[in-house]
């Protein structure tokens, strides 16, 4: 079968349309599909401890969703469509059999996930640490309990995902950002958890302005 008789039969078979403003994914829910985008577009949504923001627009050709359907994992953004939207929507079962049908799509995903990560790690060095800073400061300053033990500051009962949530960054981000902290000696890790020496040395890490 060729290219376009494939296409053909997944389009028929698979594709949905979404009204603007239709939630496709919820954040946070375990997805089994992967969605193409054929027209219109999408936003993708994370909430963070400072509300909501965008962190990414996808258009026609891009695809999301990938993380959840192959990794079983939960959707860490919302998935918002931006205007009239027609994706084709693959279960993994159907992924997989398109790509053995057609090699030349597993190559394409493959390219497009590389391109992802080139993109990812871009803009990671041009974030400032500041600008990773203030929303997990914020985030620590929120979460942070007196620690029972006399002059031991601080403690923080979370994970590095529950402060990637809290504070509205990627995993990465959140990691990036406890490093130096860490360097500076603002936060220490004790058998397995965060301590905060002194909370008013942490919270001048929001003295430069937003």
């Amino acid at each position: 079968m060729g290219n376009s008789d494939t296409f053909v039969r997944v389009r028929s078979s698979y594709e949905r349309s979404f009204e603007p403003g239709h939630t496709v994914i919820s954040e946070g829910s375990l997805g089994d599909k992967l969605y193409i985008i054929q027209a219109g577009g999408i936003e993708l949504v994370r909430q963070g401890g400072e509300g909501e923001r965008v962190v990414a627009r996808l258009g026609p050709g891009d695809f999301f969703g990938e993380l959840a359907l192959m990794k079983d994992r939960a959707s860490t953004a919302r998935a918002v469509a931006v205007g009239p939207t027609r994706v084709l929507e693959l279960d993994r079962e159907t992924l997989e059999g398109m790509c053995l049908e057609q090699p030349a799509i597993a190559i394409r995903l493959v390219r497009i996930l590389v391109a992802r990560l080139i993109e990812a790690e871009r803009r990671l060095a041009l974030i400032g640490a500041d600008d990773l800073m203030r929303p997990l400061v914020r985030a620590l300053q929120r979460g942070a309990e007196p620690a029972q033990e006399a002059g031991a500051g601080f403690r923080l009962a979370t994970t590095l995902r529950g402060l990637a949530e809290e504070s509205g960054l990627s995993l990465r981000e959140t990691h990036r950002a406890l490093h130096q902290l860490l360097d500076r000696k603002l936060l220490a890790l004790v058998d397995d958890c965060l301590r905060v020496p002194d909370l008013e040395a942490l919270s001048a890490c929001l003295d430069s302005p937003d």
